[in-house]
């Protein structure tokens, strides 16, 4: 939206000049114990991060010192910003102030991590669970349109090269089996727009009866 990206950045502007604002009444309310106690606060939260960033199974993109960096800051100008409200606006200001701050950073928090759980989950594979070989036509132009609306979705690189792999697959058993239709359907128009079972007529192999009659 044209209208809509100044906009929210001009709010962001607003609310942190106004933090900036309380963050520098409340330093100057602390004075000198008061500023103290909050850098040695805003010193656990680094090193508290620091060794959660450490720990991690995966390294996220921040490094270690990034993430410490982070958190104190982030701490210390909170503590700041609620104490200069509480001097301006008195202490159930503040109270209220830093209760909506820990319940939009709950409400962050669990938005990221259901995110994060939709982007690891692997989507089923579907109408065609083994080799595509033995599947008839119609099928594999069902797993051919589903594999590419799950393509639409946020996937992880793991899931995304899994569903290119599958389409790649059923790519080429229906070139395998209507050489002709498939490159007519090729020349039809976009691949995701376009239903292969139109213009691919092969069916899937059978068995040979003499082999049977072998093994038998």
């Amino acid at each position: 939206m044209p209208v809509r990206g100044p906009l929210v950045r001009f709010l962001i502007g607003v609310g942190l000049a106004c933090a900036a604002v309380l963050a520098v009444v409340g330093g100057i309310a602390l004075r000198g114990p008061g500023l103290v106690a909050v850098c040695v606060s805003g010193a656990l939260a680094g090193c508290v991060a620091a060794g959660v960033a450490r720990e991690a199974p995966r390294p996220g993109r921040r490094s270690v010192l990034e993430s410490a960096g982070q958190a104190a800051a982030v701490t210390i100008g909170a503590l700041l910003v609620v104490s200069g409200t509480a001097v301006l606006a008195g202490g159930g200001v503040a109270l209220l102030l830093l209760g909506l701050g820990a319940a939009g950073w709950a409400a962050l928090r669990w938005a990221r991590d259901r995110r994060e759980a939709a982007l690891r989950a692997v989507p089923p594979l579907g109408a065609v669970a083994g080799p595509v070989g033995g599947a008839s036509t119609a099928t594999l132009g069902e797993e051919w349109r589903r594999t590419g609306a799950e393509l639409q979705r946020p996937l992880t690189p793991a899931v995304r090269q899994r569903l290119v792999a599958r389409r790649a697959q059923v790519l080429d058993e229906l070139e395998r089996r209507d050489p002709d239709g498939f490159a007519r359907w090729l020349a039809a128009g976009p691949l995701g727009s376009v239903d292969p079972t139109g213009f691919v007529r092969g069916t899937p192999p059978r068995a040979d009866p003499s082999t049977e009659t072998e093994a038998a």
